[in-house]
């Protein structure tokens, strides 16, 4: 499979630490950024590289084509292709990444994955439908429905983040080439990769987030330089890639990250602990995952719509991200097993193997993100979520205060 890394950039943020080289040559640790890029590439047998200058290079000099122009001036791109962005730190299973996109047939696959700063990045919608079958879990189509500009007005949003790495199909360079040509005869060479390219293909439904958290980060400004280096030192970086088994924090949701005061339905009465936000943000810097188990029986009570599900986690990562944490995954059961209710939805009126304390939800979490079990911890504010995490083989589960303050944070910080 070919790769083609965009290595043009001019890196104005960054010119304070080194102005004389282009961005993806800037060393951390003792390597240029390609060069950490080639080795990750090189792990999963992708070797076939070509890489697009601008700012800086010595051997091509070409007229800037816009982020995408030089795609559509590549014949030899015939198959699917990778494609990477020259100033981002990464350590991932491309291989992962290729056979998702693979099995979605896509035109194109966005890699996604929560960060820090989901502020002040572009950020993808995907299409999430209610249960399938009986007992059954939501399920994510990964197929993206908008894409949310950093420039966009926003309330509550998820934080996934598109992290610049691509998996490109022709067709789409066809449909493009079909499409922007005769609506800007003008300037039919300088073609954005965002805006004139994948944007407007969303409609077709072939356009497709694959959500990883593994390590990808943009260092772009100088305290992000100082903090990839901090990371690749401390090992980081690698052990973030999935094809090394994860540790995870499991948290319950009501109680636990947000105030329990009965029923939540409704995404403007969330209201986070004091001292979450820190404690969710010390388990993102220490190498653990940090996933969200939840039972949301609302939904089996006809009190809750999907969609306002969907809302009350967009708000809940939303108050995260704006203190620089976030959350690796978020699973849920709808599920309730008692019935004869007034209101109640009776196909999720059933007993199901993921309402805590079993153990489904930690399962299908192990299963997406390669976790082992036996060396993650499990928090929660009550027996079930203790027990839960016992019958899925934690090797600790820790019970908290409802709604204490702090009580999050002190846990968090006995774990090692």
């Amino acid at each position: 499979m070919k790769v083609v890394i965009m290595a043009g950039g001019k890196g104005t943020r960054i010119a304070s630490v080194k102005s004389d080289v282009p961005k993806p040559m800037i060393e951390t640790c003792g390597k240029p950024i390609l060069e950490w890029q080639i080795e990750n590439l090189k792990a999963c047998g992708l070797t076939d590289i070509t890489m697009v200058v601008g700012h800086l290079g010595e051997v091509i000099q070409t007229t800037p084509l816009g982020t995408a122009g030089a795609l559509f001036k590549m014949p030899q791109l015939t198959d699917d292709f990778l494609l990477l962005c020259g100033d981002v730190v990464f350590d991932v299973n491309f291989n992962r990444f290729i056979r998702f996109h693979q099995e979605h047939q896509a035109w194109a696959t966005l890699m996604a994955h929560p960060n820090n700063h989901p502020y002040d990045s572009s950020l993808l919608v995907t299409e999430v439908l209610p249960p399938q079958t009986a007992g059954g879990m939501p399920v994510d189509t990964h197929r993206i429905v908008h894409w949310m500009t950093k420039e966009e007005e926003r309330t509550y949003y998820r934080n996934r983040v598109n992290a610049g790495i691509e998996m490109i199909s022709p067709r789409l360079l066809q449909e493009t080439l079909r499409t922007f040509v005769p609506r800007h005869p003008e300037t039919p060479e300088k073609i954005d990769l965002d805006r004139d390219v994948l944007k407007p293909n969303i409609p077709s439904g072939r356009i497709f987030a694959y959500d990883t958290p593994e390590y990808i980060k943009d260092m772009g400004t100088p305290e992000r330089y100082e903090e990839v280096g901090n990371d690749i030192r401390n090992g980081k970086v690698q052990s973030r890639n999935l094809r090394q088994p994860q540790r995870a924090v499991f948290l319950d949701r009501d109680g636990t990250l947000n105030m329990h005061r009965g029923f939540l339905r409704d995404a403007s009465r969330l209201e986070l602990i004091p001292g979450v936000a820190e404690a969710v943000r010390k388990i993102n810097k220490s190498g653990y995952l940090a996933i969200v188990v939840t039972n949301q029986p609302v939904i089996a009570r006809g009190e809750c719509t999907w969609e306002e599900l969907q809302e009350i986690h967009a708000r809940m990562e939303a108050e995260l991200g704006k203190a620089g944490a976030f959350l690796d995954g978020i699973y849920v059961c709808p599920h309730h097993p008692d019935k004869g209710f007034e209101g109640e939805r009776s196909e999720y009126k059933i007993v199901c193997s993921c309402r805590k304390p079993q153990t489904g939800l930690f399962l299908q979490a192990a299963e997406d993100f390669h976790i082992d079990l036996s060396q993650s911890v499990m928090i929660g504010d009550s027996d079930n979520d203790v027990e839960a995490g016992r019958r899925a083989g934690l090797c600790r589960s820790i019970l908290i205060p409802e709604n204490q303050p702090g009580a999050l944070l002190e846990a968090v910080e006995t774990i090692k």
